[in-house]
């Protein structure tokens, strides 16, 4: 395997390394591995590694996530997919894939180089939205393999946030008409995404052009492999390693007149995450954030708080890791549901 070559990111403080994945009709591929700084006092492999996956019309750019972990003595990570974020190149479709599982090879390749060349003896896994659903189905893959020690999971995007014609109906006439992939099949602004930037009155600060407010758009080929993935995640899967499944308390529409915008996740139903989070795995955890938006550790500072710790409080019980006694103090008095409690209609934390 060669050796990772590290530069500069545009985040300050963090560095990145390009993967190869070769080419195709839109020219070469790669994905791009991204580091904080290490934590301090801790050896690298006895701090474990957190690999963060972003969603769509998303990239990896959360600092203060990557702080938050960096203090507990986990060394943060994150990769931007294939077309994604960094990994972009002139001519090709932003987000674009047919397949779910074609970001199997950038995860292994991740994976592979923080056991390896970088000397982590432990791997917890990190996705939101369609990066929780990717990382669940990599996760299912390889789950005789050791690979992943822990899945955190914010806000997964496990169904289609729609009424029974469009999430039955709709998904299957892309699969039986004739429909050209990459039709554009849903485009507009997001009041979720323009609320999120301080240019817009937002908390955070990130490339516009790498998460523009008004999104990217979506196609036929991209939806249904989301949807594939999504069918292929309610026949259960069998994930080994301990699970983890956060999502705002409540949802809400995704619009400008929304007066609580700032407190709902406004993108997927919390409902459908919690329903399907028994479909995981044995060992599934589902804890819901009063408060918190769809991407929650963009939310406001209490909800964001309470994300963060409830992460820190779960990883240090199942990864046996010490962490600040305070953490894991104040996360015990949010209490986290089972995958059996999460079926049961009107629990939250």
């Amino acid at each position: 395997m060669s050796t990772l070559v590290w530069r500069d990111d545009a985040v300050a403080g963090w560095q990145q390394a390009t993967l190869e994945l070769g080419s195709d009709e839109e020219g070469p591929l790669v994905a791009t591995l991204v580091r904080g700084p290490a934590p301090a006092d801790h050896p690298v492999a006895a701090a474990p590694a957190v690999l963060y996956v972003h969603g769509f019309n998303d990239y990896v750019f959360q600092t203060h996530l990557a702080e938050d972990l960096g203090a507990g003595g986990y060394r943060f990570y994150g990769l931007d997919l294939r077309r994604c974020g960094r990994s972009w190149r002139e001519g090709q479709t932003p987000h674009w894939c047919t397949d779910l599982t074609e970001y199997s090879e950038e995860l292994t390749l991740a994976a592979r180089a923080i056991r390896g060349e970088l000397g982590h003896d432990r791997l917890v896994v990190m996705g939101h939205s369609t990066g929780g659903l990717v990382a669940s189905l990599w996760a299912h893959s390889l789950r005789h393999a050791g690979v992943v020690d822990a899945l955190v999971l914010n806000s997964p995007w496990f169904d289609l946030n729609a009424g029974w014609f469009h999430r039955v109906v709709s998904t299957r006439l892309l699969e039986v008409a004739p429909v050209d992939p990459r039709q554009v099949v849903a485009d507009g602004p997001s009041a979720y995404s323009w609320h999120l930037h301080v240019d817009h009155g937002g908390r955070w600060d990130y490339d516009l052009s790498l998460k523009p407010p008004g999104g990217f758009p979506v196609r036929a080929g991209w939806l249904r492999a989301v949807r594939r993935g999504q069918a292929r995640l309610a026949r259960g899967l069998r994930i080994t390693a301990p699970v983890l499944v956060c999502t705002a308390a409540a949802s809400g529409p995704n619009s400008p007149d929304n007066p609580l915008l700032d407190s709902q996740d406004t993108v997927l139903d919390v409902e459908q995450i919690v329903e399907r989070a028994p479909a995981l795995g044995d060992e599934v955890t589902v804890v819901r954030v009063p408060g918190g938006v769809h991407d929650l550790t963009l939310s406001a500072a209490r909800p964001r708080a309470i994300y963060h710790e409830t992460v820190r409080a779960w990883l240090t019980a199942v990864l046996d890791v010490a962490d600040d006694a305070t953490v894991a103090a104040d996360a015990a008095a949010h209490p986290v549901l089972t995958a059996a409690d999460a079926a049961q209609p009107g629990r939250s934390s």
